[in-house]
């Protein structure tokens, strides 16, 4: 399984392999032929109200990340993760957001999520 984690900004590079947009809302000022995105599954994105609160400084990136996986259980999103994982396992898929900070982000979350469930 190959899951890497990528700023969206960042130009495509040819080991990439699916780019898959884990953000809800389409990154500011970006392209889409530029952004390069072969799947957008907004439903797998964390809700509107999780999201503002993390924003909002209320809870701790550990807290968001749970409750994150909380909302990963949801029937859609589900099957979206399922999906995501069935494509890393047949090749590289790369997951992007247009956090500043990826590494703290709910996308990073996703990956941890994804390479668990591999095992």
């Amino acid at each position: 399984m190959s899951v890497r984690l990528r700023r969206v900004y960042e130009p495509p590079e040819p080991d990439d392999g699916i780019r898959v947009l884990v953000d809800r809302l389409w990154p500011r000022g970006l392209s889409k032929d530029a952004a390069r995105v072969d799947e957008w599954p907004k439903a797998l994105t964390p809700s509107t109200e999780l999201r503002r609160w993390y924003h909002a400084g209320e809870g701790s990136y550990e807290e968001f990340g749970s409750r994150y996986e909380a909302e990963l259980e949801a029937p859609e999103a589900a099957e979206l993760l399922d999906h995501v994982q069935e494509l890393s396992e047949k090749g590289a898929v790369t997951l992007l957001t247009s956090a500043k900070d990826p590494e703290h982000s709910h996308a990073a979350v996703l990956a941890r999520l994804l390479a668990s469930r591999s095992r």
